[in-house]
């Protein structure tokens, strides 16, 4: 699913991952972290085409699995639930919803209920998936800063 969602948003068929790994000491600054196969930079044909962040969010009982893709800017493209594992609140997976994160970038800040809308039967996972997303975005803001991207 993961390598579905990023030949979609990016419209290649071909590419190529590089897993990107911050060390021990900026890792603890990170409130996303990396090293488990969490954030690439993909590449086609040479190229770099975008970052994406592998991750997983508490919902109610579980987790789900989500990820978050940027163009070369860090500016979001796309943001995906790739694993839903609960019966309640899989509204978080549609597209309608998560087209709210596209166009956000390092410097945005995700408010639930704010500048992101609240979803009644789904609160929290959708709450789950906004802190998460803006844990990502504060990941790359650092990372950035860091010059690692």
């Amino acid at each position: 699913k993961f390598y579905k969602a990023i030949r979609g948003t990016y419209e290649v068929d071909q590419f190529k991952l590089k897993e990107i790994e911050a060390s021990a000491a900026i890792n603890e600054k990170l409130p996303a972290k990396t090293g488990n196969e969490n954030l690439f930079q993909i590449f086609s044909d040479g190229q770099s085409i975008g970052y994406a962040y592998l991750g997983k969010a508490p919902s109610k009982k579980k987790e789900f699995d989500y990820v978050v893709m940027f163009d070369n800017d860090l500016i979001i493209k796309k943001s995906k639930v790739l694993i839903y594992r609960e019966n309640y609140g899989q509204q978080i997976g549609t597209q309608r919803w998560l087209r709210q994160f596209i166009g956000m970038s390092p410097a945005s800040e995700v408010n639930y209920g704010e500048n992101v809308a609240a979803i009644s039967g789904a609160t929290i996972s959708a709450s789950s998936m906004a802190r998460a997303v803006n844990r990502v975005l504060k990941t790359m803001k650092i990372l950035q800063e860091e010059n690692m991207l």
